[in-house]
């Protein structure tokens, strides 16, 4: 089992804590934010990325506050993943039929996978980097000339996302 031991995630600028608890972090996470929406921008993000003179329509103050969020996720699932027992979060219940569409049903019954499998692709300082360039290229006028760059932390970045929003919901059970 995890400690409840409390680390700054870097947070303080958009929750207004300093310090949480892995799981405390994901569960102020999706109190700030709606799931649909975040990957709904993300996506838009990413396109606006890769497509010349585009840029996103959202104010530049939301998307920082979604990038500062998404890093803070970012490190939380990372100590999640390194650190959470294999059966800590898996799913007792039986598969529903609908899961999330970026798990797998492995994923899906233990969500933990996803994080550890997530740092496996790409290390934090990738992560970074691709929340960095998806920030800077959607709210420029310019665009990302290597997308291999961000198509794979983003594919893996929405799939941290429902991952984090199933240890959230059975969290709370």
């Amino acid at each position: 089992m995890m400690k409840n031991k409390k680390t700054d995630f870097e947070t303080r600028f958009w929750s207004g804590t300093r310090k949480h608890s892995a799981i405390g972090l994901l569960e102020a996470f999706f109190q700030f934010n709606d799931l649909g929406e975040v990957k709904e921008t993300l996506s838009m993000m990413l396109q606006c990325s890769v497509q010349p003179k585009v840029r996103i329509r959202k104010e530049p103050a939301e998307i920082f506050h979604l990038y500062q969020s998404l890093r803070s996720l970012v490190r939380a699932g990372r100590l999640i993943g390194g650190k959470a027992k294999k059966e800590m979060f898996s799913a007792s219940e039986n598969i529903p039929l609908i899961i999330p569409n970026s798990l797998s049903k492995e994923e899906y019954q233990n969500p933990v996978r996803v994080f550890r499998n997530a740092f496996k692709v790409c290390s934090l300082k990738e992560y970074d980097e691709f929340l960095s360039t998806m920030v800077y290229f959607s709210l420029g006028n310019s665009r990302c000339d290597q997308e291999n760059r961000i198509v794979i932390p983003y594919i893996q970045l929405v799939k941290m996302l429902d991952a984090a929003w199933l240890i959230v919901e059975r969290n709370s059970k």
